[in-house]
């Protein structure tokens, strides 16, 4: 569903997503901004077809210029080219999704059976109706085992009305008629008692109340994933849930391994993050008036086993970034947007953040030094370890960023240090275990004062 924004799906007449909703998941999440892509539908849909951020596919607008589709291919070709044998269709009148117009297609001719309308051309509320009927007869009377059909008009709505409007609402309304249709059309499959479906919906970008996206306001930003079906309990809402997961999901339930070809994860996969553990206990804003004041996102209580040593921090400056803090990115992207916060696209839910260029708002003494401290893991001597995590780095001179090892408790050593940017970065440090070392323990220290900012998530070591 294009352009849709879930909040006005909960206030809209939409007896079918909501029904979605209460049995299976709902997930709130955000998507990345400029300069690593609008929030506008090319790089969108690519996101959600390719599983990977913008960074991999390369579209950046409704342009399309830079794709990469060919290393980056959408999951229904993933899962042709995996399992040949498997039938695949796709529906859409949006014309770059399933068609060569303005730049498409996002979904390539591997598919099986594409059908592609023109909606920018002959109106979303006349094709989508048709998108509908087709998708629905196909979906009751054929064969596919992964599919994707999408809608346009809430995304027009937007565009005309706002996403206040009375209009938006009754478009959502509209299109929930649609998810209806095909929700029967599954369900009225001869075969449908012996199958297992997997419903998946989700939306590209969001909408300002009074209208348009591509900037980087939280409006703009908020995406969702709606889902149903076997192994998602009913009513349950997750935090940790982003738009490349559409891809990973879809695979895993025909049978094909996403792999780390793809940046999503099965919605099925275990998240053990013990930084999202914090997310009952988040705080809202001290300091920080430019977010809003009902946003519970931050805290300087780590979790268990893990530390914070502020023994070398001046003292003063913004409460919420006085050393390492935990926070999502719907609370720390909106202390200061348009400062690449916005593409820290491959933390998940709550992450540890340390941010000198926020902390300086605020008066204070000395300058920004904190480290980050990991519980000790046991290990064996002579062996090599892999230590993982998710990073991303703002770099300016003056600023130091490291990476340090001890073991046994001895003296801490730098395995890493930073002194450019790492966007948005997976990253994988092989750690030599010496002879004898029954244990080990990571820093992350981070020194500055009014510089950037370096960001740590999901950290292992296997």
């Amino acid at each position: 569903m294009d352009g849709t924004v879930l909040d006005r799906v909960k206030a809209a007449n939409a007896p079918h997503l909501q029904g979605l909703m209460a049995q299976g998941l709902t997930a709130k999440s955000t998507l990345y901004a400029n300069p690593m892509a609008a929030t506008s539908s090319g790089p969108g849909w690519s996101t959600i077809a390719t599983g990977v951020w913008p960074d991999k596919h390369g579209v950046k607008d409704n342009t399309f210029t830079g794709k990469n589709y060919t290393a980056h291919p959408d999951f229904l070709t993933r899962i042709e080219n995996a399992k040949p044998q498997l039938n695949t269709y796709a529906a859409a009148d949006w014309e770059p999704l399933t068609s060569t117009d303005a730049g498409g297609p996002v979904f390539s001719a591997k598919v099986d059976k594409r059908l592609s309308l023109k909606g920018d051309r002959d109106g979303y509320g006349t094709e989508d109706p048709k998108i509908a009927a087709a998708a629905s007869a196909e979906l009751r009377d054929q064969n596919p085992d992964a599919a994707f059909v999408y809608f346009g008009q809430v995304d027009g709505a937007g565009h005309s009305y706002g996403a206040a409007s009375q209009q938006y609402l009754d478009a959502i309304g509209r299109v929930d008629v649609m998810v209806g249709q095909l929700l029967t059309a599954v369900q009225n499959r001869p075969t449908y008692a012996q199958e297992n479906w997997k419903i998946l919906v989700t939306t590209d970008h969001g909408h300002t109340d009074a209208g348009g996206h591509g900037g980087s306001t939280l409006q703009e930003r908020g995406t969702f994933v709606i889902a149903k079906g076997a192994g998602i309990p009913a009513g349950s809402v997750r935090s940790d849930v982003k738009l490349v997961d559409v891809a990973a999901t879809a695979m895993a339930q025909v049978g094909v391994d996403p792999g780390p070809a793809i940046d999503g994860v099965p919605l099925n996969a275990p998240d053990n993050d013990p930084f999202d553990t914090l997310r009952p206990n988040l705080q809202a804003r001290v300091d920080e008036t430019g977010i809003p004041a009902g946003v519970k996102g931050f805290t300087h209580t780590p979790p268990a086993g893990w530390s914070v040593d502020n023994s070398k921090m001046g003292t003063g400056g913004v409460t919420e970034w006085a050393g390492w803090a935990f926070a999502t990115d719907e609370f720390w992207s909106q202390s200061q947007r348009d400062q690449w916060r916005e593409l820290n696209v491959r933390s998940r839910d709550v992450f540890a953040v340390a941010d000198s260029d926020e902390w300086d708002d605020k008066s204070h003494t000395g300058s920004y030094d904190s480290t980050l401290i990991t519980p000790k893991w046991a290990v064996t001597g002579g062996t090599v370890k892999n230590l993982t995590f998710q990073t991303h780095y703002h770099h300016e001179a003056g600023q130091t960023a490291q990476v340090l090892v001890s073991y046994n408790g001895g003296t801490p050593t730098v395995v890493k240090s930073y002194t450019a940017d790492a966007v948005a970065k997976a990253e994988s440090l092989a750690l030599q275990v010496p002879a004898g070392a029954t244990d080990v323990q990571v820093r992350f220290r981070y020194a500055g004062t009014n510089n950037w900012y370096w960001t740590v998530d999901d950290v292992k070591l296997g």
